[in-house]
């Protein structure tokens, strides 16, 4: 498959979640084609973690910006969260909150159903799945 094909079919989403805010993680960027490679571009300039899975994109992609994943994606994004933590830790030697990893405090928000997150760890950052 030609190079602009591959661009066509790519597509990429950027989730959000505040528990302060929201009940679960919100779609804040999501996008097609060019809009999904600026997405991957603006993760990787913020340390923004990118989760490759065709499947979840393709489904993140047909929500609308600012709208929470439903309950049946929570366990999705969720083991994506947990893979972070877990990659971070090996990479570091340390939990990703105090790893460059991250976006900084400020500007994070993390991405995982709230239930789960007060299981996982504290902190987090802004996972954008992709395919």
């Amino acid at each position: 498959m030609s190079g602009y094909r591959n661009l066509l079919n790519k597509k990429a989403v950027a989730l959000s979640y505040n528990e302060e805010k929201n009940r679960a993680p919100v779609v804040i960027a999501s996008g097609m084609g060019y809009m999904a490679e600026k997405i991957v571009e603006v993760a990787g300039e913020h340390e923004i973690p990118v989760y490759e899975d065709e499947s979840l994109a393709t489904i993140l992609t047909q929500l609308e910006l600012g709208s929470e994943i439903p309950e049946e994606l929570y366990q999705a994004v969720v083991d994506i969260y947990a893979f972070f933590l877990r990659f971070g830790e090996k990479k570091e030697g340390q939990r990703p909150e105090a790893s460059a990893e991250k976006a900084p405090v400020s500007e994070r928000e993390q991405a995982a159903a709230p239930e789960t997150l007060e299981e996982a760890a504290d902190g987090g950052g802004e996972p954008a799945a992709q395919n």
